[in-house]
């Protein structure tokens, strides 16, 4: 994105670039075909389950003056308009949690006023609406935007784990709640009688749980070694929803010998219930808030409208972050504008704004590129597998895949970053190849394993398109007519669900895995190497590392600390904010610059695993019994039902496998010899690592040609 203030130059900017590819996001949608339902229904769920707890909360908060039914049909408005004339269509709109906490500050000041009340409450958030709609516009016009330029890694990853700490805490709090007599309940009821309120509190337990482990594991479904290939792709893909409808029916197991009220369940007056459609008319009583009160809703507009234009934009570019490889343009200040009017829209008919909301939006890029993958490999290995039947030879089959690959994409008028590609053959096929003399020979499932290779050559794409955000946007209206279904659903599957999607928000930030990295043992470090990792690994001291996390961890909990503070805990993007100077100015003079840049870098750069031989030779038998104990040795190895022990990364034994146990080739990084020897290899591994060579360079390409015009 450019950074400009100018006036209207960041709008032109973003509409030019997005009108250019407006109809290859109406049909990349359409030509996913019914694949496109997988993320469809996933980020609809991740988006209606939040909403309709956010619409109870209201419901008690403001004496029911609004309830889940205005939460939903903004989610549902908003979202539509957006997925159509919006400029990113990978951004999720929904009502959150500080537009929760605005609207019932709001309404506990306007029911203590005489010439105010809950009768005009709607009336006087409406003149809110428009003033904040006003203060959107002059953002957005004066690209205001252009400052997400300097929001880094840092504090985009932070704000991520803040937002993910606040599902877990809501989580938490309802699973506490239901050991607890509601608001509003009568206690002389007898599902409120101690008993009956600890086993409805177990069973939320149950519920709350088994949602959560289930929904995790369900994501995971395509590593699975049982069932067919479409059933585990059905799982992965359908999965988290799935769980929730099974564990709502546990629910109803024992209906019939517990009192009513257990376990507890969501609570919403129906559209049409009386009274419940009052808030679509309240434009005609906004003229009739006293004057002092529509100039007094400057004061909160401007505290929302900071709000919106710090989540909408930090939603936005964690949806689009480099390493998704997004090839359409941003549209930032476009985006902004077109909140400003959805907020007086939504003002108007008295319902909470909805803006860019977070983890959903950047969950719903990860499941698009999840399908873009699919996409892509389903292709790659049908093409593989022919030229594979053909006799091909290794350097044939790759030019056919690459082909192949290039037919996927689509040709875009406007695209940036240019395309990709596939990566490289991975240097342990290359070798194996060459080694045994088959690098001329047709190629077969021993030298390039068509399930696990396709994989690896495939780098991270998103399918960029309108559809899945138009269908989910649907599917949450249509909850709005299905309330009395909705109802149906336990409360504590809500909470499970919030934790799930806390955890599911966590893979890919560096500051997690940072974390986790302070919390292993010394002797186990060289284990990350082992696996594909972040280059600051390598690069970085450890010293370094736990440093910056240990501020960064200390940052975390100042800004969760500020949202206890009943008003002023709505202000905690100021703190978010405030880390792009502290970026800027403060950490150069703690943290060398290069290993900053590594820390905070734009892109998650990820190095490939690294495999080692590990050797004793010259150390003492001591030394090495305080590296590697036995405990430790046996993570390493698995009992089988027969008494056998055997290694679980044992190399897999082929017709082209040397014989000899001295002959075989140690495995070794794909791309180890295009990276400078790290000096951190052996502070991580503690431990003395003979590093295997790299092979020399394939002579595949030559070899190929030379063959070809024979």
């Amino acid at each position: 994105m450019e950074e400009t203030f100018v006036p209207l130059r960041g709008i032109k900017n973003d509409l030019k670039g997005r009108l250019l590819c407006y109809k290859q996001d109406w049909t990349g949608g359409f030509h996913a075909g019914i694949r496109i339902l997988a993320p469809t229904t996933y980020i609809f769920f991740a988006s209606a389950i939040p909403v309709i707890s956010f619409g109870e909360q209201l419901e008690r908060d403001t004496n029911g003056s609004l309830t889940a039914v205005q939460t939903l049909a903004s989610t549902a408005l908003c979202g539509i308009i957006h997925s159509i004339i919006g400029g990113q269509p990978l951004l999720i709109l929904g009502v959150a949690e500080p537009t929760v906490i605005m609207y019932t500050f709001m309404f506990k000041f306007a029911k203590d006023r005489k010439d105010l009340g809950q009768e005009l409450f709607l009336a006087w958030t409406g003149w809110v609406c428009v003033w904040t709609a006003l203060l959107l516009f002059l953002l957005a016009v004066l690209g205001a935007c252009s400052i997400i330029n300097r929001f880094t890694r840092v504090a985009g990853e932070l704000f991520g784990m803040l937002i993910a700490m606040l599902f877990m805490q809501q989580a938490i709090r309802g699973v506490v709640e239901e050991f607890g007599i509601p608001q509003r309940e009568n206690p002389n009821q007898t599902a409120f009688l101690p008993s009956w309120r600890f086993g409805n509190g177990m069973f939320a337990l149950v519920l709350s749980f088994a949602l959560l482990l289930t929904a995790l594991r369900s994501r995971k479904a395509r590593s699975w070694r049982y069932g067919a290939g479409w059933l585990r792709g059905f799982i992965a893909d359908y999965g988290v929803p799935l769980m929730v409808l099974v564990w709502t029916a546990v629910s109803y197991i024992p209906a019939n010998d517990v009192p009513k009220g257990i376990p507890r369940r969501l609570f919403s007056p129906n559209p049409w219930s009386h009274g419940a459609y009052s808030n679509w008319t309240v434009i005609k009583d906004m003229l009739n808030v006293p004057p002092l009160y529509i100039v007094g809703a400057f004061i909160p507009a401007t505290m929302i409208a900071v709000l919106y234009y710090f989540d909408h934009s930090v939603a936005s570019q964690l949806s689009q972050q480099k390493e998704f490889n997004l090839k359409k343009p941003s549209s930032y200040h476009y985006d902004l504008l077109l909140l400003g009017f959805l907020t007086i829209l939504c003002g108007l008919i008295g319902i909470p704004p909805s803006n860019g909301v977070i983890p959903q939006s950047p969950m719903h890029t990860k499941s698009l590129a999840t399908l873009k993958h699919q996409l892509l490999r389903n292709k790659l290995v049908s093409t593989a597998r022919k030229s594979i039947s053909k006799n091909s030879n290794l350097g044939q089959l790759y030019r056919s895949m690459q082909d192949a690959y290039h037919e996927m994409q689509t040709p875009l008028v406007y695209q940036t970053p240019p395309g990709l590609g596939l990566k490289e053959l991975k240097e342990s096929t290359i070798q194996l190849a060459s080694s045994t003399g088959y690098i001329d020979a047709p190629v077969d499932e021993t030298v390039f394993d068509v399930d696990k290779d396709i994989d690896d050559l495939l780098p991270v794409e998103v399918k960029e398109q309108r559809l899945s955000n138009l269908l989910q946007a649907l599917m949450v209206g249509g909850c709005v007519a299905a309330m009395p279904l909705l109802k149906k659903i336990p409360t504590a599957v809500l909470w499970g669900y919030f934790a799930f999607m806390a955890i599911e928000s966590l893979p890919g930030n560096q500051f997690w895995e940072r974390i986790l990295l302070l919390f292993t043992a010394p002797s186990r470090r060289y284990k990350v190497l082992e696996k594909y990792h972040a280059t600051f690994v390598e690069t970085v001291p450890f010293k370094t590392i736990a440093t910056f996390t240990l501020f960064q961890t200390a940052y975390l909990l100042l800004c969760f600390g500020i949202t206890w503070i009943p008003i002023a805990g709505v202000l905690f993007p100021l703190l978010i904010m405030l880390l792009v100077p502290v970026r800027q100015y403060f950490l150069p003079k703690f943290f060398k610059a290069a290993h900053l840049q590594d820390l905070d870098a734009a892109e998650y750069e990820e190095a490939p695993a690294i495999a080692y031989n590990m050797s004793f030779d010259d150390q003492d038998p001591h030394a090495r019994a305080t590296c590697i104990d036995s405990g430790e040795m046996l993570d390493e190895i698995i009992t089988r039902s027969r008494g056998e022990i055997r290694h679980m990364h044992s190399p897999k034994m082929t017709s082209l496998t040397p014989h000899s146990q001295t002959e075989m080739r140690p495995a070794y990084s794909p791309r180890l010899s295009h990276r400078p020897n790290s000096p951190r290899l052996r502070e991580l591994k503690g431990i003395e690592i003979k590093q295997t060579p790299s092979p020399r360079p394939s002579p595949l390409g030559q070899n190929t040609r030379s063959s070809s015009s024979n």
